[in-house]
């Protein structure tokens, strides 16, 4: 009788891929309370976190990332053997503990430590996460729902960052990173209640094992992966730690007050980044459904690379700050495509070789390209200030969008 009803339950689950994604998404969502608060806060309270020089703040926002860059591997290989329960699980403690940290404990050093324990937590999420939509999905739906998994997570940042740039202005650091703990513990508590018990492996697809590593190494795989880094670089690294000191330098340090309320550059740029991830649950979705159209429209592409390319040339010149609100609600809905572009383009590639392989080294480069970001800017910014950088930022995304032009003529020349 036992065996029977697991055997319903298991083609209930098989029979809502939906179902899984959102349950990881949310779940997540959970966990990156405190991380999205650190990218909003951090800049600009930074002596609060018992932080003694500005070099510091790229550290603890980068080290989790470099931290990721070697996790990666064993975590792919974690989850060929172990079931996908086992990893979330893991993860969702691992982040409540490192968001209580960061309010708790006032040494770099120990923070340090705390970031390097959120890249594990995060590694285990991401990539579990996306390995989950690649096999949850056909390639009718692929990109419909990654957006819907990049969507909901990100819930998790329109919280942290939205709450966090607020409540720290009002309170302190500790009570917000205190609820944002025990919203992870709750999260904890539900999961083995809302996750299938068992991830499917990586089947053998009738292809040799030379054939999936010329789909796994293959110039369009490669270009993904030159997408991926560039992406983590200005979305997730350059972008997030610059916002605040940008809105900072747009507002020549004065303040705004509403119904009473100060609202500062922290408050305005947790604002402008929620604001993109209280859309995602809708734009992204829709913008995946767009890359699931066959045969794949490169328009889709060069669109949020090239337009976000010419943003960061806006900000290196832009002065006013009205203008500016304007251009990053532009910046942050061609990010929302952006995102939704480098991760449905890397679950087609997963499709046609090795998932475990390919979305692990998506996530390294990806990894790779985000925690370089905030140690670029912070040196860059410390000595050149912001016009430089984000120069620099332009000048990548115009590089990446040549790359496809030439891969798009490539594919255009071929024999049908």
């Amino acid at each position: 009788m036992q065996a029977k009803q697991e055997e319903k339950k298991g083609e209930r689950l098989q029979a809502s891929p939906q179902k899984k994604v959102v349950a990881i998404a949310l779940l997540t969502a959970a966990a990156v309370l405190g991380d999205a608060m650190l990218f909003i806060v951090l800049p600009l309270y930074w002596q609060e976190f018992g932080l003694t020089a500005l070099w510091q703040i790229g550290i603890l926002l980068s080290v989790n990332r470099f931290v990721r860059l070697p996790i990666s591997p064993l975590v792919g290989w974690f989850y060929s053997k172990f079931e996908l329960r086992t990893g979330v699980q893991l993860a969702l403690i691992l982040a409540t503990a490192t968001t209580f940290s960061y309010g708790f404990f006032q040494s770099f050093a120990t923070l340090v430590v705390a970031r390097a324990v959120w890249g594990v937590a995060w590694a285990l999420l991401r990539i579990g996460g996306m390995l989950a939509v690649v096999e949850f999905s056909s390639k009718d739906n692929r990109g419909q729902l990654m957006g819907t998994y990049n969507g909901l997570w990100g819930i998790g940042g329109l919280v942290g960052m939205l709450a966090g740039g607020i409540f720290v202005e009002q309170v302190s650091v500790f009570p917000v990173t205190t609820a944002f703990a025990t919203i992870g513990t709750i999260a904890f508590v539900i999961a083995p209640f809302v996750i299938p018990k068992r991830q499917q492996p990586d089947d053998n697809k009738p292809l040799t094992h030379v054939r999936r590593a010329e789909k796994t190494l293959s110039p369009f795989t490669m270009l993904v992966f030159a997408t991926g880094l560039t992406m983590g670089f200005v979305v997730f690294g350059l972008f997030s730690v610059t916002l605040s000191p940008l809105v900072e330098r747009a507002m020549g340090g004065q303040q705004l007050e509403a119904f009473g309320v100060i609202i500062g550059a922290a408050s305005i740029a947790g604002i402008l980044q929620a604001l993109r991830w209280a859309w995602d649950p809708f734009v992204a979705p829709f913008y995946g459904k767009m890359l699931d159209r066959r045969p794949l429209s490169y328009l889709w592409i060069y669109l949020p690379i090239l337009g976000i390319g010419c943003l960061f040339s806006l900000f290196a010149l832009l002065d006013s700050f009205w203008l500016l609100l304007g251009a990053v609600l532009v910046f942050q809905l061609l990010s929302t495509f952006f995102v939704t572009t480098a991760d449905t383009l890397a679950a087609r590639a997963a499709a046609q070789g090795n998932k475990v392989k390919v979305m692990t080294i998506q996530a390294v480069v990806v990894d790779l390209g985000a925690a370089t970001g905030p140690l670029v800017s912070f040196f860059i910014v410390d000595t050149y200030e912001l016009a430089p950088l984000y120069w620099l930022a332009a000048a990548f995304l115009s590089t990446l969008s040549v790359l496809w032009f030439a891969y798009s003529l490539n594919m255009r020349r071929k024999p049908t």
